[in-house]
């Protein structure tokens, strides 16, 4: 069976999957088609920017502008863009949405012929995925399929009895309510000294927010974020209503790094309450859930025991399999 994958955002293939400039869906992308790629009965091919051809782990990477009408697939899968469907002659596609697209956006980006003429299958990433594609926007079906951490993140060897300092971090975009976590920050810093936050540029921090310890990360590759992350007591991660996944926190969970959240979007997916962090219902519980984490040493143990104890829990070996369930039931 042959499997293809077509993609439009930057020129990449798997050997960049360490690079700062791949972000969640490209490393989706390489990890798929990599797990997929060691079974004996499937052909995988992708079709992007990349600008030249390599065959990586087994994996055909192809520049998208290089399509023959004489190789086809038998399912085709494009990552956001169903106009990329159109590109070949396929009978069983399927569109994997990396984010939460208004009726609106479907139209103005122009992906509604393309749809309705492709009559792909959805694939969505968690249950708040699910709940919130529009029925217009999955009418040929939709399908829950959750992704996975590098395998970096589940080889790393977490050290079980390591105090870090009082270390929070933020990985993901400044426009996901990082405002809100930077408001609280002024009231946990009062009851943690010498805490604290380290978040992603761009950000333009005043000085008053630098004397009270926040720090813009360094980007650098995936092993520095490793590094940083392991050195970390808590992940402070408020949510935002574009969050599908968010693979930070699940890269966060697999380093056993407890994490607070409001829950917004699919951030309550993944923290379970009270074992492997904090699903706040309002502000005052968000700074005092941090400032328990931080100043009690106790405390914080027992949030990484459970961390530990629930490591390895998933993998893209696991999301290959379901993926390719998913494929054999339609």
């Amino acid at each position: 069976m042959k499997i293809y994958f077509i993609e439009k955002t930057v020129p990449f293939n798997s050997l960049d999957i360490n690079k700062p400039f791949i972000s969640g869906s490209e490393k989706t992308l390489i990890n798929i088609s990599n797990e997929l790629s060691k079974f004996k009965n499937l052909i995988i091919k992708v079709f992007n920017l990349t600008k030249t051809k390599h065959v990586i782990k087994k994996v055909e990477w192809n520049n998208i502008e290089n399509i023959s009408q004489d190789d086809q697939p038998d399912i085709l899968i494009s990552m956001s863009d169903a106009n990329l469907l159109s590109l070949f002659n396929c009978k069983k596609n399927y569109l994997w949405s990396h984010s939460i697209q208004t009726v609106e956006k479907f139209f103005r980006k122009k992906q509604f012929y393309p749809f309705i003429k492709n009559k792909p299958i959805m694939i969505l990433e968690g249950d708040y995925h699910f709940k919130n594609r529009s029925f217009l926007t999955s009418i040929f079906g939709k399908k829950i399929l959750p992704i996975a951490v590098d395998y970096d993140f589940i080889n790393f060897k977490v050290d079980e009895e390591y105090m870090p300092n009082r270390n929070a971090i933020f990985t993901t975009r400044s426009d996901r309510n990082l405002d809100f976590l930077i408001n609280c920050w002024s009231s946990i810093r009062r009851e943690s000294h010498n805490s604290s936050l380290s978040i992603n540029p761009p950000f333009n921090l005043t000085e008053q927010q630098k004397r009270l310890g926040i720090r813009l990360r360094k980007k650098g590759d995936k092993f520095d974020l490793i590094k940083e992350l392991a050195k970390s007591r808590v992940m402070l991660n408020p949510g935002h209503k574009g969050e599908v996944f968010c693979l930070a926190a699940e890269e966060a969970r697999e380093l056993c790094i407890p994490i607070v959240t409001l829950g917004i979007g699919s951030l309550s997916e993944r923290v379970e309450h009270g074992v492997t962090g904090f699903i706040a219902k309002n502000e005052n519980e968000f700074i005092d859930y941090t400032i328990k984490i931080l100043n009690n040493d106790k405390f914080f143990l027992s949030l990484k025991n459970n961390l530990i104890k629930k490591r390895n829990s998933r993998s893209y070996k696991n999301v290959a399999k379901e993926l390719l369930d998913i494929i054999n039931e339609n």
